[in-house]
């Protein structure tokens, strides 16, 4: 419990699924209207771009207007398919270019992103040097997109061992954890071999870390079946993320007693 708050410490963990994060956007935007305290964020893949964010202190309306912005071409470029077809570097690039080459010592909340470590298997996290390169780390798919050198690691999205990271918000500090969990299955997709393959996924990169078990507050955006990689979906997006969140609203005002 924070003793000088007298409230538990709220944090949040968002997790991994490309386009889909935009649904952060609209959880943390239904929160921040309601009142609910964000003392701490993690995130993993996506949920690390947008957590970097919103630890910054950039404003939802800013990061939804940036949203509007963006395309592929700001994210990723082709590469030689050494360790994969693409590179993060633009990300990278990107995140420099709407906040500066700041370290995670600048930030106004203490955050963390989670990778995986492509030479041992095994979570690493992140939550001190440059946050434009932890950010990439953690977001880097494999195969479609080249791992980071990061000595002694070679770092890949970290939706592979820890999607929601909860277990990592947890161990920052917070009291009361809120989980969004943007990958949950469609269980309604079609049963053709690609369906399969994709809901098979799906369930274990939603599995990976126990988000739910660790989670006080799991919200899990109504995005079964929505595209990946389609930024012309935003507003959807969005307003999935809101919907859920004011859904999970009376639980978390109780147990915070606000």
């Amino acid at each position: 419990m924070n003793e000088k708050n007298a409230r538990p410490r709220v944090g949040i963990a968002l997790g991994g699924g490309a386009v889909r994060g935009l649904a952060h956007i609209g959880v943390l935007a239904e929160l921040e209207d309601a009142g609910i305290p964000i003392d701490v964020v993690a995130g993993t893949s996506v949920g690390a771009v947008v957590g970097a964010l919103y630890a910054a202190g950039m404003s939802t309306a800013e990061m939804e207007y940036i949203a509007g912005k963006i395309r592929w071409r700001d994210l990723a470029r082709p590469v030689w398919p050494r360790r994969g077809l693409l590179t993060f570097e633009p990300l990278e690039r990107t995140f420099i270019r709407l906040l500066g080459d700041i370290t995670f010592a600048d930030l106004a909340r203490p955050f963390a992103t989670v990778c995986t470590d492509m030479r041992t298997g095994r979570q690493v996290v992140i939550d001190r040097g440059r946050v434009a390169a932890a950010v990439r780390a953690s977001a880097s798919v494999p195969v479609a997109v080249e791992p980071l050198e990061y000595e002694p690691y070679l770092l890949a999205d970290g939706v592979l061992v820890n999607n929601t990271p909860a277990s990592v918000v947890r161990a920052l500090g917070a009291d009361y954890v809120i989980g969004v969990d943007i990958l949950a299955p469609d269980f309604m997709r079609g049963g053709g071999l690609l369906g399969i393959g994709i809901m098979a996924l799906e369930i274990a990169f939603a599995n990976s870390g126990g988000c739910h078990a660790e989670s006080d507050c799991y919200i899990a955006p109504r995005l079964g079946g929505l595209t990946y990689v389609l930024f012309s979906e935003m507003e959807t997006f969005i307003r999935h993320g809101r919907e859920a969140a004011a859904e999970a609203l009376p639980g978390i005002r109780r147990a915070l007693r606000l």
